[in-house]
């Protein structure tokens, strides 16, 4: 019996090719816009999740505030600033803290040659690399514990950086005199999306150990911050509110004093970044289906008008014995298969987009670069099987109720119908 109402659908469709054509191009174009819009949407978050992620992988920042209550005795609006003995203070006394890092930071004048630049220079440990995703390229290496221990003079360069002072030229191993004191460059940080900066991208940023920097820069007693990440991200909460115990007791300030200390939470950040991402998707995901919706209203209304054009012929079939149940299959048959055509097309529609849009080039130096933030869409399997479920639905229910009324055609009246 299937084989008998496919091969109807397709003489169908053959007999009725302007309608048919338009119903399969609505279907198609509906199919196309939800899936079109999720997949650059889908790009889209993900370009924010990577660039939120690019800016520090979960971490928190403490940087040191004024105080704006009364504590003690203490008048409001003193200054806290914090010194390198805070870290082993803060990692002794809160072990949900996995790494920390402390930061010196100051501007620099950088020279090679008769190139010279000025750039933000920050003093840090090994752990910095990892919390803050600055990795180096190929050939070249981050801090490690030798330049810690003997402060050497190892320096790491933003990609940016390295290339205005070396040019074509590997930097891996050259010297550059920062503030007329020579270095060794050791590594290079690759480029990046960075949607959060502080003091500039770290494509311009210049990295030495923190030992080399408070022994050079006599007057870094107080750190810019403290850099720190988590065992368990989802207890940032938790340790923001121990951080200000631990140097509330220290630097003699009140615990809910939120001015005493300030906290970058990049914890929060990303999830933030990763709900508005999922509330944007849902919103096009809605655009998209009541696109389809409309299409499917086109099905209902095509089978409508095939069941009133063939009342004769489905009449004649009652008569010499065709049951309800086969005369409905027949439209809701060729419902579903004209839902699914118009789906299969708009789905390669997006698939040769997507494939289409990857094959833009962007630009590499760019941070915000609009070719990565918009091309770069992905059609995920979850995605294309959730829309092949909807195609379903929309077509059982666009033939179910055609299929009923024909199912209830009188053969006897039927068969008066010109």
């Amino acid at each position: 019996m299937w084989l008998i109402l496919i091969k109807e659908f397709f003489f169908d469709l053959r007999s009725q090719k302007v309608r048919s054509f338009l119903t399969i191009l609505a279907m198609a174009w509906g199919t196309f816009t939800i899936t079109a819009l999720l997949a650059f949407g889908s790009g889209l978050g993900h370009a924010f999740i990577k660039g939120t992620l690019g800016a520090g992988n979960q971490i928190m920042m403490v940087f040191g505030g004024q105080t704006n209550l009364e504590y003690e005795g203490m008048q409001k609006g003193r200054s806290i600033n914090l010194e390198l003995q805070d870290v082993d203070l803060l990692k002794a006394a809160i072990p949900q803290i996995s790494s920390i890092s402390p930061t010196y930071g100051t501007f620099v004048q950088l020279k090679r040659g008769k190139n010279i630049l000025n750039t933000f220079c920050e003093g840090v440990n090994p752990q910095f690399e990892d919390m803050r995703t600055m990795y180096p390229m190929a050939g070249g290496r981050f801090l490690n514990e030798k330049d810690m221990l003997e402060g050497r003079r190892s320096l790491v360069l933003g990609a940016e950086v390295a290339e205005e002072l070396f040019g074509t030229e590997n930097p891996v191993g050259g010297v550059v005199f920062m503030d007329d004191q020579p270095y060794t460059v050791v590594g290079i940080i690759q480029r990046k999306p960075q949607m959060g900066m502080s003091m500039g991208p770290d494509t311009r940023r210049a990295i030495i150990p923190h030992t080399t920097f408070h022994s050079v820069y006599s007057w870094s007693r107080y750190l810019r911050s403290i850099v720190m990440d988590l065992k368990v991200p989802d207890q940032n909460e938790i340790v923001k509110q121990k951080v200000f115990e631990v140097l509330g007791r220290k630097y003699k300030f009140d615990p809910k004093d939120e001015r005493a200390l300030g906290i970058w939470d990049m914890v929060e950040n990303l999830k933030m970044t990763t709900l508005i991402s999922d509330r944007f998707n849902i919103l096009l995901g809605m655009i998209g289906f009541l696109t389809l919706i409309v299409a499917g209203v086109g099905i209902a209304n095509i089978m409508y008008v095939a069941v009133k054009e063939r009342t004769r012929e489905i009449g004649i079939r009652m008569a010499i014995g065709a049951r309800k149940s086969q005369i409905s299959a027949q439209f809701i048959l060729e419902s579903v298969l004209l839902s699914f055509i118009g789906g299969f097309i708009g789905l390669l529609m997006t698939w040769i987009a997507v494939k289409g849009a990857w094959l833009v080039p962007s630009d590499p130096k760019n941070l915000f670069d609009p070719i990565e933030m918009l091309a770069r869409p992905q059609m995920k399997l979850g995605l294309t099987l959730g829309v092949v479920v909807v195609l379903a639905f929309i077509g059982l229910l666009a033939g179910y109720f055609p299929a009923r009324k024909a199912a209830a055609v009188d053969p006897i009246e039927s068969l008066r119908y010109e």
